[in-house]
């Protein structure tokens, strides 16, 4: 049987970012807590911190912080049947995994009313869409936004819609880079812009255009960042519709490809056993996303 004082005492070093605001919130000295990281530590083997500012969970320590906020869903749709259970409840926390594009533009406004409703904190771990299912699949989070349709073991999956990238440039950057149009042989020497080692849109769009080998590219880990830098001149990339419509229609930003777009669909993928209170963001999440994403993943 799990103590769940130590689970607790896991779960607000990290949520806390540190021992001593853990310490504060829990109501116990910062040397109580170090011993039941401690005492925690010596019953399942192997240590569940990394000891760093702030404080990360190893694997086995993600997967027992995933166990204890999974109990805590639980409780909490207990706590609401129980007259007197819910008063002074404080606010629940999800890990969610979500690539930075859907951060940068719909997320916030699909779920956003319903987070202050129910009080609900998050704290959001950027993954891109072709990789977040990864931390689900290592018990790291208890959703994601992600580009597979396929479920991992305890979890369900709801399609949200498509996002919708367009390749774009500044106008500048098109006239020095490709002043007879877009080819093969003008994207070789233009440079792209590639938000990290999995982001394989620009590589896609290089595929419709029969460019197979190795491009030029900057690398550029912010979404924010990712379209300044596109208008900026640094290079082209594939950039997310919603993003940057002001920018298309003044002109700052052309596409390069004649309106031709690339849908990415995105998925919504929760824990099976994750409360009333994960189900209803889902329900809440599928209806916000519709308003934003493009039709039926």
């Amino acid at each position: 049987m799990f103590d769940y004082k130590l689970l607790t005492a896991l779960a607000a070093v990290v949520e806390q970012a540190g021992f001593e605001r853990a310490a504060q919130v829990l109501g116990l000295s910062q040397s109580a807590v170090s011993q039941r990281i401690k005492l925690l530590e010596a019953r399942v083997g192997q240590p569940v911190l990394v000891r760093a500012m702030p404080p990360e969970p190893t694997e086995i320590g993600r997967r027992l912080l995933n166990h204890v906020q999974q109990v805590r869903l639980l409780e909490r749709d207990v706590q609401a049947h129980v007259p007197g259970l819910d008063e002074g409840a404080a606010p629940e926390r999800l890990r969610i995994a979500i690539n930075a594009d859907s951060l940068a533009t719909w997320w916030a406004g699909a779920v956003g009313a319903f987070c202050r409703e129910r009080q609900l904190l998050f704290d959001l771990l950027v993954e891109d869409q072709e990789v977040g299912l990864k931390r689900m699949r290592a018990g790291e989070v208890a959703a994601c936004v992600c580009a597979s349709e396929r479920p991992v073991a305890g979890a369900r999956v709801a399609p949200l819609g498509a996002m919708r990238y367009r390749a774009l440039a500044s106008s500048d950057f098109v006239a020095q880079y490709f002043p007879e149009g877009v080819n093969a042989s003008a994207l070789r020497q233009a440079p792209a812009i590639v938000f990290g080692p999995d982001d394989r849109l620009q590589h896609r769009f290089l595929a419709t255009q029969g460019v197979s080998s190795g491009f030029i590219h900057h690398l550029c880990p912010s979404s924010e960042g990712f379209v300044r830098l596109a208008l900026a001149g640094f290079g082209w990339g594939l950039i997310p519709e919603l993003q940057v419509r002001s920018e298309l229609q003044r002109g700052e930003l052309i596409d390069l490809d004649g309106g031709q777009p690339i849908d990415v669909p995105l998925y919504w993928h929760y824990w099976r056993n994750g409360g009333d209170l994960l189900d209803q963001l889902t329900r809440h999440l599928v209806r916000g996303a519709a308003a934003s994403l493009v039709g039926p993943a």
